[in-house]
């Protein structure tokens, strides 16, 4: 079960973290899409999470990895953090009993969480996010897995918020950057955040766009969500920069999503294209993985559909005004 290759290392672990070379019981946690090998091993009677970095590339920096999850942990956002070895790729840390996160109860109590999160001292950089979802839509587009006649106009739209969103910007946070729900873990008292593997500084509204797709459903629902997170009212310039935000997410998850499910591929598009809200909370609920090939395809082109209803709506234009005119001042003072 535990890959022959890290037996050692994970008595290494044992050793340092609990005095004893063997677990009394492993299982695979095989939920979520992480490329990481994560288990929950028993030692002492006791329940603990065991994560292997599989990954070789930038995103599988170990450094980066633990030094954001030790840096949450400290602050009590993450789980203790027992034992690390950047040289074997592997961390283990307490185990989270999850239970039933309500959307409502999530809705208030993750934007203080991230609140948190980003006030922390800043995380080790990574790439650029806007970078990244500028060369995933490109990508996408090349590929031409979906007819034109389904693309065209979104990726002009998309190119409007390309050209006005604050680019390299200076006021970065410490973000997670894959808040799916489950890396969203709530024990019935506190929420943890888990899976660090995209954890660097970047923009805060990429973390809050993301968990926002999973619980804001309506405006009057944004206006709690960011008033939890700001401590006061939005604001006409923050909620048009969460609104631009939300739809670089949708492409970036349009992109990514139709990439990976297609192995590029031609995607057939006489299926209609699953309702956001029906798809999203089948999410939070556990009731949807998209592990198969099939589901992530239906998220992509939930996301897509989504992206191009938003912008194509009055608040778009509004919000890319706003924001454009806020930029513009912001670069006259520099």
């Amino acid at each position: 079960m535990i890959p022959l290759e890290k037996v050692d290392a994970v008595a290494r672990a044992l050793r340092s973290a609990f005095g004893v070379a063997e677990y009394e019981d492993v299982d695979p946690l095989t939920a979520g899409l992480s490329s990481a090998l994560v288990f929950r091993i028993a030692v002492k009677g006791r329940p603990y999470l065991l994560r292997v970095i599989a990954r070789q590339d930038a995103m599988g920096d170990p450094t980066r990895q633990f030094t954001c999850m030790q840096s949450a942990a400290d602050a009590g956002l993450a789980p203790k953090v027992l034992y690390t070895s950047i040289e074997d790729r592997i961390s283990l840390t307490d185990f989270v009993g999850a239970k039933p996160f309500p959307r409502q109860e999530a809705l208030v109590r993750l934007p203080a969480t991230l609140k948190s999160l980003h006030a922390l001292p800043l995380f080790p950089a990574g790439p650029d996010y806007l970078d990244f979802v500028d060369r995933s839509v490109e990508r996408f587009r090349a590929a031409k897995i979906l007819p034109e006649s389904e693309t065209a106009e979104v990726f002009d739209l998309y190119a409007k918020v390309a050209a006005i969103y604050p680019r390299h910007d200076q006021d970065t946070a410490s973000c997670h950057n894959d808040l799916k729900p489950e890396n969203i873990l709530f024990d019935g008292d506190r929420v943890w955040l888990v899976d660090w593997e995209a954890g660097f500084q970047n923009d805060r509204y990429a973390d809050l766009s993301i968990a926002a797709n999973f619980l804001v459903t309506d405006d009057a629902e944004e206006e709690t969500y960011l008033h939890s997170y700001f401590g006061e009212a939005g604001g006409s310039f923050r909620m048009a920069r969460f609104y631009l935000m939300r739809q670089v997410m949708h492409m970036s998850y349009a992109a990514v999503f139709l990439l990976i499910g297609s192995a590029g591929k031609r995607v057939e598009v006489e299926q209609p294209v699953p309702d956001f809200r029906e798809f999203h909370d089948a999410i939070w609920a556990g009731e949807l993985s998209l592990a198969a090939n099939e589901p992530k395809v239906q998220y992509g082109r939930v996301h897509l559909k989504q992206a191009l209803q938003n912008m194509r709506s009055a608040r778009f234009e509004e919000a890319l005004r706003i924001v454009g005119e806020g930029r513009s001042q912001e670069d006259l003072r520099h």
